[in-house]
């Protein structure tokens, strides 16, 4: 298979799309664990958000219940991962937080000829990435909840010596 690598500032070639076939192949090293989703644009937005929060509660028995899942957009779907991960968050009531990373990751594509004059090339692009950890926090009791506490109990024991 005869590779097609230009150099950056190379202008590629026209292929005719009646000549050849696109194949895009996947990225390299996609982590394969329980807790990653891939947000892609063909599946439904609901289902996918479903999906992250019964991985976060751990379904309806509440067993397995993740700490930390890890959304992943990649290209076009970038977009829907950022509102996936910020709908998650704020349907969570503070009780998790996100943090964005995001790559740019080097693709490859097949070009396979639909006649056999033709060789088989090969095309290398970059692809955006977006990786969100959105992970469980313990609550933390800070100066400003302190001071509520102490003004509600101040409020209830002033109206307490009323009665």
């Amino acid at each position: 298979m005869a590779e097609n690598r230009e150099h950056r500032g190379a202008v590629e070639p026209e292929l005719d799309p009646v000549e050849y076939t696109l194949r895009k192949r996947l990225p390299h090293r996609l982590p394969r664990r329980p807790n990653d989703i891939y947000v892609n644009m063909k599946t439904d937005f609901q289902a996918q958000l479903v999906r992250c929060q019964k991985l976060l509660d751990g379904g309806a028995r509440a067993q397995n219940a993740c700490t930390e899942v890890y959304i992943h957009g990649w290209g076009l779907a970038i977009h829907r991962a950022i509102n996936i991960a910020l709908r998650v968050q704020a349907g969570s009531f503070g009780s998790l937080q996100v943090a964005a990373n995001t790559s740019t990751a080097e693709l490859v594509d097949d070009l396979e000829p639909e006649t056999d004059a033709r060789e088989p090339l090969t095309r290398i692009r970059n692809n955006s990435a977006v990786h969100i950890p959105a992970f469980r926090v313990t609550p933390r009791w800070g100066d400003h909840q302190t001071d509520e506490i102490t003004s509600r109990r101040s409020d209830f024991t002033a109206q307490s010596s009323k009665e």
